[in-house]
Parts: C-alpha cells; sequence; structure tokens
C-alpha cells in the first residue's frame, strides 16, 4: 500500500523530469520577461502612444524587443515541457514566475512588495509543489490523430465555442468601456486564449516529439491545423497582454493572469485529455487543495499591493490603471503623459 502512495513521486519517468526542469527553466524566463516589457512600454509610452490606449509605439522599442525575445526562450522551454509532461503538472509551476516577477518589481520598478506580498509567494510555492508531486501520469499518445480526435469531442468542443464567444464578447463589448479600468477584462482575453493556445501546444509538442522519434506527423493536416490556431491564440494573447501591463501594475497583473491562466488550463486540460480519470479521489482532493494554496498565494499579493499603493484606496486601486492619480492627470513617478479621464474619476471616496 505504501509503494503505491508514492508512485506518483518516485516513479516519475524520465519524461516528467525532463518537463519538469523545461517548466522550471521556462518560469524564470517569463517572469523576467514582465518585467524587462513593462520598462520598454513605459519608455515607448514616454514618447509616443502607449499600448493601453491602442497605440504601437513600443514596437520601435529595442528593450521592448529585448523583453519579448526573453518571453519566446521562455516559451520555448514550456512549449517542449508541455511535449514530456502533463499540463496539469507544468502549468502551475508557472507560480515561479509571479515570484521572478514581483521580486524584480520591487526591486527595478519600484513597484514595492509588502511583506505578506512575500509569504504570498511562499504559498504559492507550496501549493505548486503540492500540485506538481500529486499530478497524473502522461497519457500515452500515438498520433496526432489521437490527439485531434480528443479535441473534437463534443466536451472540449463545448467548452471550446464557450470561450471563443465569451472571448468576442470581452473585446468588442467590454474592453471599449472598462479596459483601462478594470484589469479583469484583459486578463480575461487572455486567459481564455490560453487555455486553448496550451492544448494546441501539447499537441503541436506531442506531434514534433514523434516525429523527432522516427514517426513523422507533419504529414497529417491536423498537425499544420494546430500550428495555426497556436499561431493565433499567441498573437492574440500578446497583444491583449501588452495592455494589461502598460495599464496595470505588474505585480498585480502577474498573479492574476497566473491564477486565471492556470484555473483554465487545468480545466481544459481535465476535459481534454481527461486528467482526472488517471487518479483517485484523494489524489484530485490534494491537487485541489494546492491549487487553493496557490490562490491564497496570489489574494495576498493583489491585496499588500493595495496597501503599498497608500494614495488610493482599496476598491479604486484595482479600476484605476497604475499610472492615473486620483485627479485624473500623470501621476508624476510614472512620467507618462496623459489626458484628463474625468469618467475615471470616483464619484464619492
Amino acid at each position: 500500500m505504501a509503494t503505491d502512495d508514492t508512485d506518483g513521486y518516485k516513479g516519475m519517468s524520465s519524461d516528467n523530469i525532463k518537463g519538469l526542469v523545461l517548466a522550471l527553466s521556462s518560469s524564470i524566463f517569463i517572469g523576467a520577461s514582465f518585467i524587462v516589457k513593462k520598462k520598454g512600454l513605459k519608455k515607448a509610452g514616454a514618447s509616443g502612444v502607449r499600448a493601453g490606449v491602442g497605440g504601437y509605439s513600443y514596437l520601435y522599442e529595442p528593450l521592448w524587443w529585448l523583453g519579448m525575445i526573453t518571453m519566446i526562450v521562455g516559451e520555448i522551454a514550456n512549449f517542449a515541457a508541455y511535449a514530456f509532461a502533463p499540463a496539469i503538472l507544468v502549468t502551475p509551476l508557472g507560480a515561479l514566475s509571479i515570484i521572478i516577477s514581483a521580486v524584480l518589481a520591487d526591486i527595478i520598478l519600484r513597484e514595492k512588495l509588502h511583506m505578506f506580498g512575500i509569504v504570498g509567494c511562499l504559498l504559492c510555492v507550496v501549493g505548486s509543489t503540492t500540485i506538481v508531486l500529486h499530478a497524473p501520469p502522461e497519457r500515452e499518445i500515438e498520433s496526432v490523430i489521437e490527439v485531434w480526435n480528443l479535441a473534437t469531442e463534443p466536451g472540449f468542443l463545448l467548452y471550446a465555442a464557450l470561450v471563443i464567444i465569451t472571448v468576442f464578447i470581452l473585446i468588442f463589448h467590454f474592453i471599449p468601456q472598462y479596459g483601462q479600468t478594470h484589469i479583469m477584462v484583459y486578463i480575461g482575453v487572455c486567459s481564455l486564449v490560453g487555455s486553448l493556445s496550451v492544448m494546441s501546444v501539447k499537441a503541436l509538442g506531442i506531434a514534433l516529439k514523434l516525429t523527432v522519434s522516427g514517426m513523422n506527423q507533419l504529414i497529417y493536416p491536423q498537425t499544420w491545423a494546430f500550428t495555426l490556431i497556436v499561431a493565433a491564440c499567441v498573437i492574440t494573447q500578446m497583444n491583449y497582454l501588452n495592455k494589461a501591463l502598460d495599464t496595470f501594475n505588474t505585480a498585480v497583473v502577474s498573479p492574476i493572469y497566473y491564477v486565471m491562466f492556470t484555473s483554465l488550463t487545468i480545466l481544459a486540460s481535465v476535459i481534454m485529455f481527461k486528467d482526472w480519470d488517471r487518479q483517485n479521489p484523494t489524489q484530485i482532493v490534494t491537487e485541489m487543495c494546492g491549487f487553493v494554496t496557490i490562490l491564497s498565494g496570489t489574494f495576498l499579493l493583489h491585496k499588500t499591493k493595495d496597501m503599498v499603493d497608500g494614495g488610493l484606496s482599496t476598491s479604486l486601486s484595482m479600476k484605476l490603471p497604475k499610472h492615473v492619480a486620483e485627479n485624473g492627470f500623470e501621476d508624476p513617478e510614472e512620467g507618462i503623459p496623459l489626458r484628463r479621464q474625468d469618467s475615471l474619476r470616483p464619484s464619492s471616496q
């Protein structure tokens, strides 16, 4: 009995270990990229139209491109990790990127991290570790056709349809009205699209892994279909993540994005790859406890950010962009010129 309970950890396959190492490396690069890109966005916004209001001047900023290259390296490592390990193991390790971005934001961007924020980071690590140690074994897949069949089952098709409809509603209805004041709008688009991109990335990674091993999957149109889906999803994610980073505090964007992205990715993986079918109830409950621990950590990070920003109340700081002061003019610490935004002024204190 004792041996069975520990098989999930001590019996971790070499592929799962490779996926674990790649996922950790990915989080380091991605966490650092948030800060480098944010510096580039701020520098570009000081001399051009900010990304948060539809500008693309950051495309001419070398610092932003350095951050993008760093993120690409991280995403490549992440891409490879999904080819070796299940999504429910790889995705939660993104908590490490929260810690890195929060610490670097404190040091480089002067976005101060409260002591309880450090506790929040530790909770994220504990929760992620719990999930990793109780993750299900990777599903054995012999062809990209098998992945396509999983993706076209009614359950996942329904999930994908709901995601696409919700994303269109957010983009065309909510973003024009609330994009500059409500962080959940931009992050919602990134996270919903991200859950589909991870499933496609995993499918593409499996196809390339099988191809390298001698079973050519490039001859199947499904491989190229997954490639197009990945490209469309990544472009959408990057666009709206740039807007979120340019508009709101990095220390808030990172954990909220992580929580929503991880939640939806795990849900998508459970639906598509039926991860929980290969686990007993104890493992599933333990994973959920680990995820609740991560949620608690990100909640602490979010609330302690409000404690640091003494100029704004808790409710107001969730709605106003980081660089907009109470009077609607620019924040002198940011140095980014803004037009007066009377519609963002609080009606009462």
